[in-house]
């Protein structure tokens, strides 16, 4: 028992053994465990307040799903700070001693952090302008897909092939980006179709127009429509326009069912469809050799 007795006061007496001083305070393994195991409930436990601020509070609002995310990410950020500094606190620290750390900080970002700290703020400006937001269909250099995540250094975009692609946060900052969603889930797509020139124009629109509106996907209102684009060199070419908020993601699905349909009809209607053609004529010079 007494040597159970001397390992234990052992322990202990190892653990609270000063390993550092920060400013005043002496700082122990005790105190150092104590700060990761409160620190992990702190992230732990405002991730779950955020999910029942955003599922449950801002849920029963009006408010769409970007709008509750954005908002339930910066109340996580608040409660962390002032989460981060009970600890502190808590532990017996004396906040003061941060003047140091802060200068140290300002160094690191002198030197190394520009990318990171770039990051975070563009994550700020992201969160409170919304120039994109969680459900948005955006394009950002060659990166298609929606936006899923927003987080304090990152983007998270799902690609149609099921593949998440993480962006920068700068990214959207500095450089273009399409938002298709941005004010609403419907768009405009623009289909060309070329017919034969022996075709009856006002035929091909009646057609076209009778396949986008039996499409479900395709939105009655705004209706859709048929421009004559030009007359090409072996065909007449159409634009078929039509308005959908279903294939956003998908437009080439939506493209692949109204071709279908359309090569049906116009082969039931007699509407040919053109393939290339070129006349070339040939002349011959007759030449004279004279031999010597």
């Amino acid at each position: 028992m007494e040597t159970i007795s001397e390992f234990i006061e052992l322990i202990n007496e190892y653990l609270t053994r000063p390993i550092f001083t920060f400013g005043d305070n002496p700082v122990t393994i005790w105190m150092l465990l104590y700060f990761l195991l409160l620190l992990v409930f702190l992230f732990f436990g405002t991730a779950i307040l955020k999910r029942w601020f955003v599922n449950k509070l801002l849920g029963r609002t009006s408010l769409d799903v970007g709008v509750r995310h954005a908002i339930g990410t910066i109340f996580r950020y608040v409660l962390i700070v002032i989460g981060f500094m009970l600890i502190l606190q808590f532990l017996g620290i004396d906040l003061s001693g941060f003047t140091i750390i802060a200068g140290a900080l300002g160094v690191g970002i002198g030197f190394g952090l520009q990318n990171i700290t770039n990051n975070f703020v563009s994550g700020i400006i992201i969160l409170f302008e919304r120039p994109i937001k969680i459900g948005d269909r955006i394009e950002v250099g060659e990166v298609t897909g929606d936006v899923i995540k927003i987080s304090m250094r990152s983007t998270t975009i799902l690609t149609n092939d099921n593949i998440s692609i993480i962006v920068p946060n700068s990214d959207f900052i500095s450089t273009t980006v399409v938002n298709w969603s941005h004010t609403d889930r419907n768009v405009r797509f623009n289909f060309p179709v070329g017919v034969s020139y022996k075709s009856d124009p006002e035929s091909v629109k009646k057609i076209l127009l009778e396949v986008a509106e039996k499409n479900e996907g395709v939105l009655k209102d705004p209706p859709p429509d048929v421009l004559l684009n030009d007359y090409g060199d072996s065909s007449i070419n159409f634009t078929l326009r039509v308005w959908t908020s279903n294939y956003i993601t998908k437009p080439i699905l939506l493209k692949s069912q109204l071709y279908y349909s359309a090569f049906e009809m116009f082969k039931k209607y007699g509407i040919e469809i053109p393939f290339p053609q070129r006349d070339i004529h040939v002349k011959n010079d007759l030449i004279n050799v004279h031999a010597e």
